[in-house]
């Protein structure tokens, strides 16, 4: 299985498939970047508390990445908004590891 050395590739792999057809500012990128940093490091913290096993560190995982993304889109115009929507959209949930259990 891989470690946590995939992490930066993954965290940029992600941002390509968000911001597919956004173009952002210098002030958009610095503010988005400021927000997933601060995001990673509470991820991580989280993380060495037991990983993923615990299903609510899964569930404050979740809280944590939809915070993340509704604190990005503000910094998104409306336009952009729009495009960002249908992007996390068509992204695969939990950053695409695995797909959620079915119910």
């Amino acid at each position: 299985g891989g470690g946590q050395g995939g992490g930066q590739g993954n965290a940029a792999r992600m941002n390509e498939m968000l911001f597919k057809d956004i173009t952002l500012t210098d002030v958009q990128k610095a503010k988005i970047d400021s927000i997933q940093t601060q995001a990673r490091t509470a991820q991580q913290a989280l993380m060495q508390g037991g990983g993923m096993q615990d299903p609510g560190v899964r569930e404050k995982m979740t809280e944590m990445r939809a915070k993340q993304n509704k604190d990005i889109r503000e910094v998104l115009t409306a336009e952009q908004q729009t495009v960002f929507d249908k992007n996390l959209a068509a992204m695969p949930q939990g950053g695409g590891r695995r797909p959620p259990p079915q119910r």
